[in-house]
């Protein structure tokens, strides 16, 4: 036990204190004890300024106070806002007790009636606090006491001061919590000197109910910054209702992570820590007030209702409790289980799962999907997360911008504009595009490219390839022959055959625009060729395309929302190795790694024409967390070089491919980092796609019969994870 928690605490009466302050720091004036649990503490009313006499316990060390008011000289130095009670003069002498003047604060105790504002605010200035104390150390700082929650498994001798045998085994099974949860984990908190004791006693509010004083240091050490937080937390929820005690605590961690975000562990570990706490109120309060009886109404002040929140957190499981408190479910619901509440609640409108056993994704990074039982799949078939799952540089700048805020395009917000002028940058000078739209989806995008168009040159017909998507709203719906109800093409929309696949485009093209008898408003081509199949058509094939479009008066859409940002190439538009001059190019999917953002790039003179110019607005498109994401995108992309590594990849994977020589591969196509492996049948290829997730690969379908393997990774692919991949399809189709 510590000492300072053994040693008789000091009784000084309250003239006895006036005297010592007048002889030792020169205040004249009346004394008033404020109650302490082992020092005693006075205020001293002067008629003026006043302080606040401390006596030391008498088996406090001299190092310990020289930390604890380096401690509070190091925050006054480093934030002189944070109003802490600083030490008036030097510390003196009395009787064997170190004594000291504090400044005196102004302000009241607050206790349960704190308004969820208040409750905010308290945690905000602790944030603060440990903020400013991050940077602080001290040779004494790793003192030994029992109130530090890491001493939690010290507190079990003193269970058999618990009378009550019940309450006797609540506090064991805290206890054993702790071993079993915390201890194994407690190396890998975040650790630094903290207050030790920011709890409402020890706090002033203001008449605003905002923190005016940051009393008594006496329990400052080095520990886990979340056992300090949980301090915080057990006092804030003292004597409230239980049943409004875990939206009480969440307030209070927005208050924190307003101010210094709390990591996962933490969060997780969180209502251990707290219990932890409360064990020691309860116990160290029930071992000292044996031995201090003249002291009990100050001890055991908070034990009735300590006792009561114990009792609330033993009634969960530990991961109930961390789920209250914010942290994400550490063991997540079966997968046949959700996939029935699946079913239930977002009903026959969902497209269905993919794979015979569906992928139960709980983690991803990187190239890599991981499911609850710990099973990694290699993904090579989600092109949004292009420079990979959960890059630090998206998350980082996601949750920065975040805290700065996300307001709309109708205020200024450098990220919009900087995003366009950098995507502006990426286009050839003479293309003309000089004007961006962002939005949410790729689907809004091509959705407003055709509203362009059809506005622009007055026609209302379109050309898309046979089996293109473009999108789920209406308008994109119709251009998306993939998403055709059976026998029901959508009038306005004539289908060509797709650039690549050997056709004759020529006599098709003229036959197309013969049929639209309202006029071509807009050719949409997306330049993977992703849903006919993956073709790599020929420049002239394309060039022919946009002359034939131009000439029957329509404008020309490239589509890049798949095929962009380095997909099929070291260029990141596809169009731009075909020396093409689009109309409007349209992006989207990969564009915030799965951050919803896209956009409408096009030429000045078409957007001055468009009615809706000027008026054209999206909630969300554009907005600065959104336009963070695409910049972030772009930086990795370029700092990476991701597109010029993972073309080499592509070539290398779909060589290794056609190098298998198996009978059921009629055909390996594609570009960049994008492969489509034709199979001889669609039942085959819907086989092979299954075996290939049991074996921990994620392809998928392709094509107007699906028989084609669609392989496209994140840029992130190496030849490392080709060969993964390559080596599972072989077993496959052996």
């Amino acid at each position: 036990m510590s000492s300072v928690l053994e040693a008789t605490p000091p009784r000084f009466t309250a003239d006895e204190a006036a005297r010592i302050a007048a002889e030792l720091f020169g205040i004249q004036g009346r004394a008033s004890d404020l109650g302490s649990e082992r020092d005693q503490t006075f205020l001293l009313d002067d008629g003026g300024a006043g302080g606040v006499l401390k006596i030391s316990n008498s088996g406090e060390a001299a190092d310990v106070l020289d930390f604890e008011e380096a401690a509070i000289a190091h925050v006054a130095a480093v934030d002189p806002d944070l109003p802490v009670a600083r030490p008036l003069a030097p510390r003196a002498s009395v009787d064997g007790h170190h004594v000291r003047l504090f400044e005196r604060r102004v302000g009241r105790k607050g206790g349960p009636e704190l308004s969820d504002a208040a409750v905010y605010g308290v945690a905000a200035a602790q944030a603060h606090l440990c903020l400013a104390l991050r940077s602080f150390f001290h040779p004494a700082a790793g003192r030994d006491l029992l109130w530090d929650v890491r001493a939690a498994p010290r507190l079990r001798p003193l269970l058999d001061e618990i009378a009550d045998p019940g309450r006797r085994a609540l506090l064991a099974r805290a206890l054993d919590r702790f071993e079993e949860r915390v201890l194994p984990d407690w190396p890998r908190l975040r650790a630094q000197v903290v207050h030790g004791d920011f709890n409402l006693d020890n706090l002033l509010l203001d008449e605003q109910d905002e923190v005016a004083g940051i009393l008594d240091f006496g329990d400052c050490c080095h520990t886990a910054l979340a056992a300090d937080v949980a301090v915080a937390l057990a006092s804030l929820l003292r004597g409230r209702p239980l049943d409004d005690a875990f939206r009480v605590a969440r307030i209070a961690l927005d208050g924190f992570a307003s101010r210094l975000p709390l990591e996962p562990l933490e969060r997780e570990l969180l209502g251990d820590l707290v219990a932890a706490r409360l064990a020691a109120i309860v116990s160290i309060s029930a071992w000292r007030t044996r031995r201090f009886p003249e002291n009990a109404a100050y001890i055991e002040a908070w034990d009735e209702d300590s006792w009561q929140l114990l009792e609330l957190l033993d009634s969960l499981a530990p991961e109930e409790v961390a789920h209250e408190l914010g942290a994400g479910r550490r063991a997540p619901a079966p997968s046949r289980e959700l996939a029935r509440r699946r079913d239930r609640a977002l009903g026959a409108l969902l497209t269905p799962l993919t794979y015979a056993r569906p992928v139960h994704a709980v983690h991803a990074e990187g190239v890599w999907i991981h499911e609850p039982d710990g099973t990694r799949l290699l993904d090579a078939y989600n092109n949004v997360p292009v420079v990979g799952h959960c890059h630090p540089r998206l998350t980082e700048a996601v949750v920065r911008q975040t805290r700065l805020g996300a307001t709309n395009a109708r205020y200024l917000a450098e990220p919009l504009v900087e995003l366009a002028e950098r995507l502006l940058a990426t286009f050839p000078p003479g293309a003309g595009l000089d004007t961006v739209l962002l939005v949410n989806s790729g689907s809004e995008a091509n959705d407003l490219a055709w509203r362009i168009a059809a506005e622009v040159t007055g026609h209302d017909g379109a050309l898309v390839t046979e089996n293109a998507y473009h999108g789920v709203t209406a308008t994109a719906t119709a251009l998306s022959p993939e998403d055709w109800p059976a026998g029901r093409p959508f009038a306005r929309v004539t289908r060509i055959p797709a650039p690549g696949s050997g056709a004759n485009l020529d006599r098709a093209l003229d036959a197309a625009v013969a049929e639209l008898e309202d006029g071509l408003a807009a050719t949409f081509l997306d330049g993977s060729l992703m849903s006919d199949g993956i073709y790599t058509p020929e420049s002239p094939e394309l060039r022919l395309l946009v002359e034939r479009t131009h000439a029957a008066g329509g404008l020309y859409v490239a589509d890049e929302v798949q095929a962009g940002h380095g997909r099929l190439g070291p260029e990141l538009w596809s169009f731009v190795r075909h020396g093409l001059a689009p109309d409007v190019v349209t992006l989207g999917k990969p564009m915030g790694n799965g951050y919803p953002v896209a956009a409408v790039v096009t030429r000045s003179d078409l957007a001055g024409r468009f009615p809706y110019a000027g008026r054209t607005f999206s909630t969300f498109g554009g907005n600065p967390v959104a336009a963070s994401a695409a910049l972030a995108v772009l930086d990795v992309l370029r700092d990476e070089r991701l597109p010029e590594r993972a073309a080499g990849v592509g070539m290398r994977l779909r060589s290794a491919i056609e190098s298998l020589g198996m009978p059921d591969i009629v055909e390996v196509r594609g570009s960049g980092l994008l492969a489509g492996v034709q199979l001889s049948s669609a039942d085959l290829a819907s086989r092979i796609a299954d075996d290939l997730r049991e074996q921990g690969v994620l392809v998928g379908l392709t094509g107007k019969q699906d028989d084609v393997l669609k392989i496209r990774p994140p840029l992130a692919f190496t030849d490392e994870h080709a060969d993964l991949l390559v080596s599972a399809l072989a077993r496959a189709l052996t």
